[in-house]
C-alpha cells in the first residue's frame, strides 16, 4: 500500500515539482499581501481588509477545492478521524496566524524584503525543531546526518545577518 503522503499515481520527482509551486507561490505572498494591503488605500485598517481577502483566498482554494476534489472521489462525506481532524485545523489556525503576523509587520513600517527574509530564514528552523520534537521518538538519532544541524546553523545565521542589517 502507499506511504500516507502518497497518492497511488506518484511519481518519483512529483513532490519536487510541488514543493516548487509552492515555492514560487510562498516567495511571492509577502510582496503581493503587502501591495494588497497599500492598494487598500486604509492605513490604518489597509492590513485588516487584506487580511479578510486573504481568508476568501483560503476559503476558495483551501475548502472548495478539496470539496470538489472529495466528492469527486465519493470520499467527501467518510473516512475522517477525530486526531487528524485536530492537527489539520491547528496547523490551519497557525497558519492564518502566521499570515496576520505578516500584515502586522507590514504596518509597524516592516518593508516586504526584510519581513520575508526572517520569516523564510526562521520558519524552516521553527518547523525542523517543532518536527523533531514531535516525531522524537521515530528518529534513529545517530542516522541524523550533521549537515542537517549545519543547515539549521545557517538560516539561524541567515536571520541574523538580516536583522543585524535591518538596525544598522
Amino acid at each position: 500500500p502507499p506511504h500516507m503522503n502518497e497518492s497511488p499515481a506518484s511519481t518519483s520527482h512529483a513532490w519536487l515539482l510541488f514543493t516548487l509551486v509552492t515555492v514560487l507561490t510562498w516567495g511571492v505572498y509577502g510582496i503581493l499581501l503587502h501591495k494588497g494591503q497599500v492598494a487598500m488605500g486604509d492605513p490604518v485598517n489597509g492590513r485588516y481588509k487584506a487580511f479578510l481577502f486573504v481568508g476568501l483566498a483560503y476559503f476558495l482554494t483551501a475548502v472548495l477545492a478539496p470539496v470538489i476534489l472529495l466528492a469527486a472521489k465519493g470520499a467527501l462525506g467518510s473516512g475522517y478521524t477525530a486526531s487528524g481532524s485536530w492537527w489539520s485545523l491547528i496547523a490551519g489556525i497557525a497558519g492564518a496566524i502566521g499570515a496576520f503576523g505578516v500584515l502586522l509587520a507590514f504596518g509597524a513600517k516592516g518593508k516586504p524584503p526584510e519581513v520575508m527574509a526572517l520569516v523564510f530564514a526562521g520558519a524552516p528552523v521553527m518547523n525542523a525543531l517543532v518536527s523533531l520534537w514531535l516525531t522524537r521518538h521515530e528518529i534513529n538519532w545517530g542516522k541524523v546526518n550533521p549537515v542537517f544541524y549545519l543547515g539549521i546553523l545557517m538560516a539561524l545565521a541567515g536571520g541574523g545577518l538580516e536583522i543585524g542589517r535591518a538596525h544598522v
